[in-house]
């Protein structure tokens, strides 16, 4: 059995391991886009709940009672308004915060008082996604953490007013129209020139009355005396 030349030995293991590694950094690429695309889904769930709390807030101003506050003192109020002795709820539950998998989340105060004005997550990481975000969100564009993006009330859906009725349509009284006047549009009266343009113009002539012929007289054809006349003569 011939033997196999060190030099062809040699560029066999050379090429075995460039192949490995190539699969390597394939394997890797895949898990890297695999990751982003995992923290790109994690980051907009976390914009729809930030949006649902910020529409709970919203919520809760809303309703609030004469001398009570607009702003519930914890996340909770949300879930059952303290302010009602029924159950009203402004929220369906606490969500988990997806990025840092605890349901736990920062708070935005009122300046100078207890109220829950907004809450973000407690994340520093820094987002995937940086641009092309929706009307409510774009003040979270070029954010480097994602602590930065705040969710408060003042970016809750903005409330559909229904428009205000339409004034009902009051008819056209319309005036008779005068004889030898020509008829304006959706018969209202004609106007002083249209007036003066009909006054204006040349009486028609009046058409000849046509007199009836005379029936002709036709001559009577004399009648025959019946058979029983003749013979009584």
């Amino acid at each position: 059995m011939p033997s196999v030349p060190r030099r062809q030995q040699g560029f066999t293991y050379l090429g075995l391991v460039i192949l490995i590694a190539i699969i390597g950094l394939v394997g890797a690429a895949g898990l890297k886009m695999g990751a982003l695309l995992q923290r790109s889904a994690a980051e907009q769930e976390l914009l729809d709940i930030g949006a649902a709390f910020g529409d709970a807030l919203h919520s809760y101003a809303l309703a609030t009672p004469a001398g009570q506050p607009t702003q519930p003192a914890a996340l909770k109020d949300l879930l059952k308004d303290p302010r009602y002795p029924g159950i009203r709820r402004h929220l369906r539950k606490l969500y988990v915060d997806p990025i840092t998998a605890r349901a736990e989340w920062g708070l935005l105060y009122q300046p100078g008082g207890s109220g829950v004005i907004g809450v973000y997550s407690l994340s520093n990481a820094k987002p995937v996604k940086v641009g092309n975000f929706d009307a409510r969100f774009a003040q979270f564009a070029g954010k480097s953490r994602l602590s930065d993006w705040k969710f408060t009330a003042a970016d809750a859906a903005p409330l559909v007013v229904p428009a205000a009725p339409l004034p009902s349509l009051v008819p056209q009284i319309q005036q008779p129209q005068q004889p030898g006047t020509p008829a304006s549009p959706a018969g209202l009266a004609p106007t002083p020139r249209q007036a003066a343009r009909v006054d204006q113009l040349p009486p028609e002539p009046a058409e000849p009355v046509e007199q009836p012929e005379p029936l002709e007289e036709q001559p009577q054809e004399p009648q025959e005396p019946p058979p029983g006349a003749r013979e009584e003569r």
